[in-house]
């Protein structure tokens, strides 16, 4: 399934050059979403899965819109609200297979969000993501390193 989600990508690098096509972040995350339709008979949770349309260019007055509606800078590209293994949900932060960096405020929030009882991401590439989700639903223990033991609560 994942080939449909590059070949609009692949076409348009032909006609920029010879290199090797680079998939966009959000070609990725399109990627993601088309697994994760795909998923759906094996996962049936993962419809909660979305994305935080957090990034991207605004003009000033939208960027001053979206603050005041509570946007905020860092929050990570993916949520699926889906509890795991002691955890509350998972958070990923795709990025391109090659370049895109994380940034400080991207760092802020995964570190926060992981002290809050949720697992975090940084994933390179719809690939990555894809594991990294399958991995996670697939867990079924506490997590090896919580320095409390989250699933005592629930017992």
């Amino acid at each position: 399934p994942m080939r449909k989600c590059f070949r609009r990508e692949r076409a348009m690098a032909n006609k920029r050059s010879a290199d090797p096509v680079i998939p966009t972040e959000s070609v990725e995350q399109q990627c993601v979403f088309h697994w994760a339709a795909w998923a759906r008979g094996q996962w049936p949770e993962i419809d909660l899965l979305y994305h935080v349309p957090n990034g991207g260019y605004r003009n000033p007055s939208e960027a001053a819109r979206f603050r005041a509606e509570g946007v905020k800078a860092g929050v990570p590209d993916l949520c699926l609200p889906v509890s795991r293994a002691g955890y509350h949900g998972l958070y990923i932060e795709l990025k391109r297979k090659r370049g895109g960096k994380v940034s400080a405020e991207q760092n802020i929030w995964l570190d926060r969000l992981a002290q809050q009882g949720y697992r975090t991401a940084v994933c390179r590439g719809a690939d990555e993501a894809i594991r990294e989700i399958n991995a996670y639903l697939r867990e079924t223990s506490c997590p090896k390193e919580a320095e409390a033991d989250p699933c005592d609560a629930h017992d």
